[in-house]
């Protein structure tokens, strides 16, 4: 398998340019991810624990789905494709859009925007990906990334604390 492609981009998150993924990773060059939330109608979100086979924070607690933009992708499309591929989750339509994160050491430097949606699984998770997945009420969550935010991606503490202050509620 080819390695995948990404667009680089500038600090006003404008493509200037495309780069194999292990040269974008190596270099730390902004590249565009997304990361959506899935909640059940509890209001429980589901996360995933990162395969040991990634490249990048792998064996750590992440979004419910999460990935980087192909080439030339929307990031709308790609949220659509994530849940797909590492969740086997169809939706008609694209997630709602939450807020954009600006690329930064926590996000490996990934500007990348959140969606959140709602499903009740079961999934189907892809074995390369996601090691495994639970679902966690969102008191858990908080008090298990006070006590050990090492067991996360770093991108997901940084989300996880704005969707607190500005998305909980809402779900």
């Amino acid at each position: 398998m080819s390695e995948e492609i990404f667009d680089v981009v500038n600090e006003r998150d404008e493509v200037i340019g495309q780069q194999p993924r292990s040269q974008v990773h190596r270099l730390g060059l902004r590249h565009r991810a997304v990361h959506v939330l899935v909640f059940n109608g509890r209001g429980d979100i589901f996360l995933q624990k990162r395969s040991l086979k990634k490249d990048c924070f792998p064996g750590v607690w992440d979004s419910s789905a999460s990935g980087h933009l192909n080439v030339g992708e929307t990031y709308e499309a790609c949220a659509l494709r994530e849940l797909r591929e590492e969740l086997g989750l169809h939706l008609p339509r694209t997630p709602a859009r939450l807020f954009k994160v600006e690329a930064c050491p926590e996000t490996g430097q990934e500007f990348a925007w959140i969606y959140q949606c709602q499903s009740e699984g079961p999934f189907d998770l892809h074995p390369d990906e996601i090691e495994t997945g639970e679902w966690f009420t969102v008191e858990a969550v908080s008090r298990w990334m006070d006590g050990r935010p090492e067991d996360f991606a770093g991108a997901l503490l940084l989300i996880w604390r704005r969707w607190l202050s500005s998305f909980r509620g809402k779900t």
